[in-house]
């Protein structure tokens, strides 16, 4: 793993920085393999990101758009990831519908919609049994709490090693998420975290010793490049 810690100056400069990579790593992948397969993360700190890629000029046609997690609601609720990045990038740009791969949660049961989604993954990523498929990107977020995707602390989420696609759990709230293998078996995961009351966590996820179960973010080990991108505000304690 190679592992990189970025602390920018305020948001904005985050959010150029991370630009900047992920147009890097999607004209990279397209370069090499021909197309680019890109997880997307929910909350408010990607959005201006994704409305930056919107204006840039790229082979939408090779480009396939996945999501690390999904909050268990209809897609048109304002609580759903798919529904602000699709506002804010997917449906203002000549991306082909079968390139965007939402999970699905329309089933009434998410357990039996994290089959689905893992079904459609192992299809598209042509996948054996017990194989992972290797993302090109997968951007994450990080709670307060140091929980990233819809991996939260002491959750049963976080002990899957067997699947691609399990059912998390926020308060009781059902979540779709990807698990900590899939993640980790990316080329590149790259975390945009921005605000100071991500201090106390972050801390505890850049300490030598700290619980996994308490910070889940710190599970995040991926075999490829693990990028780290701060504002100020949040990383103000991190000696990177």
């Amino acid at each position: 793993m190679l592992k990189f810690v970025e602390i920018l100056e305020d948001k904005p400069k985050l959010v150029n920085r991370s630009f900047d990579i992920t147009i890097e790593k999607i004209k990279a992948a397209i370069a090499a393999r021909g197309q680019c397969t890109i997880a997307l993360a929910g909350g408010s700190t990607p959005k201006p990101l994704y409305q930056a890629i919107k204006d840039t000029d790229l082979p939408w046609d090779k480009i396939h758009v996945f999501w690390g997690d999904e909050r268990y609601v209809s897609p048109d609720s304002d609580q759903s990831n798919q529904k602000m990045a699709r506002e804010a990038w997917l449906n203002l740009v000549d991306m082909p519908a079968e390139n965007i791969h939402p999970m699905p949660t329309g089933a009434k049961d998410p357990t039996v919609d994290a089959a689905n989604h893992e079904r459609e993954l192992k299809e598209f990523f042509e996948l054996e049994n017990g194989e992972f498929p290797v993302f090109d990107l997968i951007l994450l977020g990080m709670g307060d709490d140091g929980h990233t995707a819809s991996l939260f602390p002491h959750t049963e989420a976080l002990e899957v090693s067997d699947r691609l696609v399990t059912v998390g759990n926020k308060d009781g709230e059902p979540r779709l998420t990807f698990t900590v293998p899939l993640i980790n078996n990316a080329r590149c995961t790259m975390f945009l975290v921005a605000g100071e009351n991500k201090q106390p966590a972050l801390e505890q996820i850049f300490a030598s010793n700290a619980d996994e179960k308490n910070y889940p973010a710190r599970l995040i080990q991926p075999k490829g490049e693990l990028w780290w991108l701060l504002d100020r505000a949040a990383g103000a304690k991190i000696n990177n």
